[in-house]
Formats: C-alpha cells, structure tokens, sequence
C-alpha cells in the first residue's frame, strides 16, 4: 500500500478543519447551542468531503479496470461518489422517521421523514444547478489568468441539461400528487436506466467513427487520466491502487459517508426542534448544502484542469442521479417499513410545509439557470455573481417558510 510518492498536503482543507473544530470548542464554551449545531454542520462536511474525494478517485480507477466508458463511468460510479451523502441522508430520514413512533404510526410519519428527503434532494439540485456552477466561475475569474471564464460545451446543455429538464418536470408532476407510491421510485429508477444507456450508446457510436490508432489514442488518454493513487486524510496518507486497495477505500469511505449522513440527519433534526421550525426548511438548506460539499469541490478541480464541460456536467448529471436514484431508493425502503402504503404528500389535506413553494421554485430557478449558461455559452464572474443571487432568493424562500410556520 505504500506509494514513492511524496505526500502533497491539502493546507486549505486543514486550516478549514481547524477552524471550524476551533469555532465548535468555542461556540460550546459559550452554551451556544446555535453555532455549536452550524459548527457541527461544517465539521460533517468536512468528513463528508475527506470520504468521498477517495471514493471518487477508487471508483475512477474501478471503472478504468474494467473497461466501463467514461460517459457511462460518470453518470454512474462518480455520481455514486458524488451524490452518495444524499442516498444515505434520504435513506436515514425515512429510518429515523419511521423507528420514532409505533408500528400503527409508522405511515403517518411517512410525510416527514420522506418530505425531509425530497427537500434535501430537490434543495441539493438546486445547490448544484446555481451555486456550484457560480463558485466554478468565480475561481476561474480569479485564478485562471490565461481563461477568466468557464465555456459551457453544447454537448452539455443539449444532452445533460435536458435530461435533468425531463427528470425535474416529472418530479414536479409527481410532487402535484396527493401521494407517492413505490411504482413512482421504478418509473425513476427506469428513466436513469434510459439515460445511462444513452450514455453508452453514444460512446459506441463515437468509437465506431475512429479509426484503430485514433481509438488506441483516446483509450491511451482515458488510462492517463485515472489517478494510480488514492489521497486521504488531507493529502497525508497516499495510497497506490491496485484491485484490493480500490474496493477497500471504497468500502471504508462508503461506511464512513454512511456515519456521517447518519449524524447530519440528526442534527437537521435537531436544528429544526431547536428553531421551533418544520424540518423540511432545515433539509432544503443545511442538509442539501453539507451534502453536496463532494460535488462543488469535484467541479472546480475540473475546472482548475481545464475541463469545463465536465466541471458544468458534473453538476447535471450529480442531479440527475439524486432525482432518479437518490429520491427513489429512500422511497423503496420507506414503503417497505410501512407495509408498501404510499407516502401522503398532503397529510390531513394539507401538503407538507414548504412543498408547495418547492414546486413553483424549482421551475423559475430552473430556467432562469439554464438561460443565463446559454447565453453566449460563457461562464464568468458577472453570471457567477447573478447565480448567487438566485441561491440567495432560494435562502430567503427558506427563511420566509420557516418563519412563516
């Protein structure tokens, strides 16, 4: 497991570390119950992040080894890399919702917990649809000097943004219904099939059109891009890869990322008793955003390569996994723990707190995003900062919900 590579550290993530454990102790220190459960959030990023960056280069070498397509590897082993503290939040909200109460309870509790997932999921697309792509633009601008700004490719807009487009208006559709019943996570778990065939099929016909030495070429290029070595712990321990040592990374910082979104369940839960206010307003902004920590650093590294279709990409295809699969998988487990009854999304006729402006948002914020990467197929500090400012509206919706419930 040793690696002649000399350890390269990651000081800005130690010194984040640092801070924010220091910010902890000192919030304890002064009973601030507040700022201990928001330094608490932070710290569960961190982990978060230190457990999937392993993953993603374990299962990038994974991939490689076994002949799977890049496009194919992206929409399926990164987004799992990426988008696993989602399923594992989604997952544990349904749990935790459903083990609180008794057996002839358990489905009325449906609507929290699963509410809790759909707005974790749905305010993780939107964290990856608007702010993701703005912290990618404003690096670029400062520190790329040779291309101060991101070129969104056609390719990504055309097959990813409208993929996403599909699999968000069938969500909406679906959230329009008083219910949702386990057959709505097949028809999702169906579409994301679709999509990853796609995927294939494209790769197939793109190698078909190269000749043997263009095809050797691409496939020579694909094998240098796979990282040999897997950092962890901040860059401090390197560890070269091979077929043991990626499945074990894999496994450790999947039941790594698993505690960890275990205990962002609890202190969203917490967060949410504490300010006297529904958990869906929590889950939508201090869940998503800890929870897509993995993805904004995976696109700015792209980025920073050169890659910026991939760094915009990333962020597509992460949304479309946690609609299709992220959504769906807690949906499955759920109807399981209840004996199959559909989850009531209108309790006592009334739709879950927060539901409703959800929906009207998802669709303004949506476009208004994929208009501004349109334009002029550019991404620089102007568009980065008007992103923010639609991420700040998304805030206030929050706010404005939970004080007004």
């Amino acid at each position: 497991m040793q690696s002649p590579a000399k350890p390269q550290l990651d000081f800005t993530g130690i010194t984040i570390a640092l801070v924010t454990l220091a910010a902890l102790v000192g919030c304890w220190l002064a009973a601030w119950q507040l700022g201990v459960l928001l330094a608490s959030g932070v710290m569960i990023a961190i982990v978060i992040w230190q457990a999937c960056d392993p993953f993603a280069e374990a299962a990038q070498w994974i991939g490689t080894a076994l002949r799977i397509p890049g496009s194919v590897r992206g929409a399926t082993l990164d987004a799992i890399a990426s988008s696993m503290p989602e399923l594992f939040s989604g997952i544990f909200f349904v749990v935790v919702a459903v083990s609180s109460v008794d057996a002839g309870e358990a489905a009325a509790v449906g609507a929290e917990g699963y509410g809790s997932t759909i707005a974790t999921c749905a305010g993780s697309a939107v964290y990856n649809m608007i702010l993701i792509p703005a912290a990618v633009g404003l690096v670029v601008s400062f520190r790329r000097k040779s291309q101060p700004y991101v070129e969104v490719g056609n390719e990504v807009l055309a097959r990813d943004g409208i993929w996403f487009l599909v699999c968000e208006m069938l969500l909406i559709l679906f959230l329009y219904e008083p219910q949702m019943s386990w057959w709505h996570a097949l028809i999702f778990l169906g579409l994301y099939l679709v999509y990853v065939a796609q995927l294939a099929r494209d790769t197939w016909r793109h190698r078909q059109n190269l000749d043997a030495a263009e095809l050797a070429e691409e496939l020579a290029e694909e094998q240098e891009e796979t990282p040999q070595l897997a950092s962890c712990l901040f860059g401090a321990v390197q560890l070269r890869m091979n077929h043991v040592t990626a499945w074990a990374i894999v496994a450790v910082a999947t039941m790594v990322a698993a505690i960890a979104c275990y205990f962002l369940v609890d202190l969203t839960r917490a967060t949410a008793e504490h300010l006297q206010v529904p958990t869906f307003f929590v889950a939508v902004i201090l869940a998503a955003a800890v929870s897509s920590v993995p993805d904004t650093f995976l696109s700015i590294g792209a980025a920073m390569r050169g890659d910026d279709s991939g760094a915009i990409s990333n962020a597509f295809g992460s949304n479309i996994f946690d609609i299709c699969v992220c959504l769906s998988i807690p949906l499955l487990v759920n109807s399981y723990l209840v004996g199959w009854q559909p989850v009531l999304l209108s309790p006592d006729g009334e739709p879950i707190p927060g539901l409703v402006g959800l929906r009207l948002l998802l669709w303004v914020l949506t476009a208004v995003t994929l208009l501004v990467l349109w334009y002029r197929r550019q991404l620089g500090r102007g568009k980065a900062l008007l992103l923010l400012l639609l991420y700040l509206i998304f805030v206030g919706y929050a706010v404005v919900g939970s004080l007004w419930h």
